[in-house]
């Protein structure tokens, strides 16, 4: 009679003898082969001869059987190995279950945790699936043979968060960074199979950018940044007024190539403008025509373009400082196509962000020359949420060097080379972020026992934030050529080059990320943050003490470690959930559905924006790694006065600040204000339209704006949101 095997998947196969010695071999890792084989199939006998006279038997119980003859037998180290490969084996499975679920919710489109983790994904397109697929898969993998251990338990117990373990650590690949566009453009490039010159126009420039923007965008996980692009694509509008001068000279004044490309063309030559009066109009008329066409086929591009990652590529846009009327084109390009807004229904566009840079005798007051910019960029913003503000001598104060944001909120340090400043082209290596409000709970109000958990946790953090600077070393250049080989990153390396010295020295960032403040005070001494100057301070001290820690580890280290907000889109959700499952709801704290961003008051909190930004103006010097105010308005289309008086305060007081101001618009009645958000989703205040075919809903999801209409935020998102006061 033969034996049947009962599988797990409830399959029968006959009995195989030959099974359990590899079994027993495999745990003891057969280290003395003829001993050990010995055993094993002494072990198999005694277990054959045991389950013979059996039809059929499960496969535990003769796993059970095994143990039990290795316990039996002289072989007790045997027994223990066999019982902890069985203990690996098991716990194996049960991750493979877990991936087939992942994998399986995310085919019918049910798993929320999976499709909903970014607003800027289209969870249910074909290539944003394709990576979400890949991206299940790679985490998994990250997980269970990569990550220390350590690590990924704080991880899946929601002590800390891991941050995009369906890029890093599977690819070696970085966070978000400031393009080193200038570079690109001015030395060339190649891309694909085109080798690409210096342009020679405005429209060529952009559409250049374009194309480096969505590369770059496919080889990191995190936002792009073009640092002071009205700068860096100054010269090309200046090709342009002279492309179309020397036309004008030709038809207008029927001169010859000769003389024409004898004269010095350029904007401010005083004599030109006198002499060529025509000429100088046509060509100013043309040029400032091509740069706001070039500004909004870039926008377009951007907003049409899908990156490998499936998504729309994160970027960013820094202006303002520029005077010259090249720069000022582009800025008023830049603001005039942003009003305008999208396609014929004039939506608001998600990106790229904008950040205006304000400075006093740039476009700060009245008399400075760009203060016309300044009132259109207000305008703008009244209108699309957009653009954010940075002043420019605070920047410089807290990061010891002026340069526009990675993405939404990332900031580098100073740094030079050759004694030269150096901001684009540097990047950040990777996020890991604490999960303040669990060890305040678990402190149960003891102030000492908080930050003797909190020591725990951060080395932790530290081991986890190390295997990413790890994982990028020893990397070649040819692995990210758009990177590392034709000077995304600031460098042309060849192909078998390291990127080590790319890490080094502070020149690339790598961040240690906090959350919720607001609830770590509130666990911990049982009042709001706001409610007494004691409770602010010590809010401000934890982050004084996370932001000694990053300077230690720098200093220990030789990276640039920093404390960085972090933005927590899912995580506001992801930590709550979690901490609620393990300590059930708390007041305040876990049954609101979402934990504080960084620093920020609670968005339920009313105060007036002043308020706001005097509460929370002091933590960016210590978190000066990544930091983002921002305030919550009714319209101000009618009111920008109002608007330009919280500008001016914020810039004297705050190094970036943000501003939320209704943009929605529905489709179907035409009202544009600001939608109702429920539980579900928004719907228009006029009509009861909730169609997003028919709707286009703009809310700051972090420190970036998205479309939640088009695609929805995660349960603990829109619960905050729902939560969210005006700050008037």
């Amino acid at each position: 009679m033969v034996t049947l095997v009962i599988k797990r998947d409830g399959s029968e196969v006959p009995f195989n003898q030959q099974k359990i010695i590899d079994a027993i071999c495999a745990a003891m890792n057969c280290t003395d082969k003829k001993i050990d084989m010995d055993v094993a199939q002494k072990v198999a006998d005694k277990v054959t001869v045991k389950i013979s006279k059996l039809h059929k038997i499960d496969i535990e119980h003769i796993q059970d059987e095994v143990q039990s003859a290795l316990m039996n037998s002289k072989r007790k180290d045997a027994a223990e190995e066999y019982i902890g490969y069985r203990e690996i084996r098991t716990l194996k499975r049960r991750e493979r279950s877990s991936l087939d679920k992942k994998v399986q919710g995310l085919l019918d489109l049910t798993n929320e945790e999976v499709l909903k983790e970014n607003s800027n994904k289209d969870g249910a397109t074909i290539p944003t699936q394709r990576d979400l697929l890949a991206g299940i898969m790679a985490k998994d993998f990250a997980q269970t043979y990569m990550i220390p251990k350590r690590v990924v338990e704080a991880h899946n117990n929601g002590s800390l968060h891991f941050h995009d373990q369906d890029y890093s650590p599977y690819f070696p690949i970085y966070n978000c960074m400031l393009i080193d566009l200038k570079g690109m453009l001015e030395n060339g490039f190649k891309l694909g199979n085109a080798q690409i010159e210096t342009p020679k126009s405005i429209t060529t420039a952009t559409a250049i950018t374009a194309q480096i923007i969505a590369q770059v965008a496919s080889h990191i996980y995190g936002g792009n940044t073009i640092n002071e692009i009205d700068i860096i694509l100054a010269p090309y509008v200046a090709q342009s007024f002279i492309k179309h001068f020397k036309t004008g000279l030709q038809w207008l004044y029927s001169m010859n190539r000769t003389d024409i490309d004898a004269l010095d063309i350029f904007y401010e030559n005083q004599q030109l403008k006198e002499t060529y009066p025509n000429c100088f109009e046509y060509a100013k008329h043309l040029t400032e025509k091509e740069t706001f066409d070039a500004f909004q086929s870039l926008e377009y591009e951007i907003n049409t373009l899908v990156s490998a990652n499936g998504q729309t590529p994160f970027s960013t846009f820094g202006f303002g400082r520029g005077l010259s009327w090249e720069e000022r084109q582009i800025q008023i390009a830049i603001l005039k196509n942003r009003i305008r807004g999208l396609g014929k229904d004039g939506k608001t566009p998600v990106f790229p962000k904008l950040i205006f840079g304000m400075e006093e005798g740039v476009n700060l007051k009245p008399e400075d020359p760009n203060y016309d910019i300044k009132q259109l960029a207000l305008k703008c913003s009244t209108l699309r949420m957009y653009p954010d503000i940075i002043s420019v001598p605070k920047v410089k104060e807290i990061t010891g060097s002026f340069k526009f944001p990675m993405g939404c909120r990332s900031f580098l340090g100073a740094y030079e080379e050759d004694g030269q400043a150096l901001h684009d082209g540097r990047f950040n290596m990777g996020v890991v972020t604490a999960n303040l409000p669990r060890i305040a709970i678990r402190a149960k109000g003891s102030e000492k026992t908080f930050y003797r958990l909190l020591d725990e946790l951060l080395e932790t953090c530290k081991e986890g934030l190390m295997f990413r600077v790890n994982r990028l070393k020893g990397v070649k250049a040819k692995v990210a050529p758009i990177l590392y080989m034709e000077g995304a990153a600031g460098s042309r390396l060849q192909p078998e080059d390291s990127i080590d010295h790319l890490l080094e020295n502070g020149r690339a960032s790598i961040s240690l990320g906090y959350i919720g403040i607001h609830e770590t005070i509130l666990s911990l001494y049982g009042q709001h943050i706001f409610d007494d100057e004691k409770l602010r301070q010590k809010g401000l001290d934890i982050v004084k003490y996370l932001s000694a820690k990053a300077t230690a580890w720098k200093n220990e280290t030789g990276y640039g470690f920093s404390l960085y907000s972090t933005p927590a889109e899912s995580l506001c959700y992801r930590f709550c959930k979690l901490d609620e499952e393990q300590f059930g709801v708390i007041a305040g704290i876990t049954d609101k559905g979402y934990y504080t961003n960084s620093f920020h008051l609670d968005v339920n909190k009313k105060v007036t924006p002043f308020e706001k930004i005097e509460l929370e103006k002091d933590y960016p010097q210590h978190a000066n790694g990544g930091f983002i105010t921002y305030c919550e308005f009714d319209s101000l289309v009618k009111n920008p006065e109002a608007l330009e008086a919280v500008w001016d305060y914020a810039y004297e007081r705050l190094p970036y600040f943000g501003t939320n101001t209704p943009t929605d618009k529905c489709l179907e009645c035409g009202f544009e204000g600001e939608f109702e958000a429920t539980n579900t989703g928004f719907k228009c205040p006029n009509c009861d339209n909730s169609n997003p075919k028919t709707s286009s809903v703009i809310r700051r999801c972090c420190g970036y704006l998205s479309e939640p209409s088009q695609r929805p935020f995660n349960a603990g998102k829109q619960k905050e949101v729902l939560s969210r006061v005006k700050h008037m």
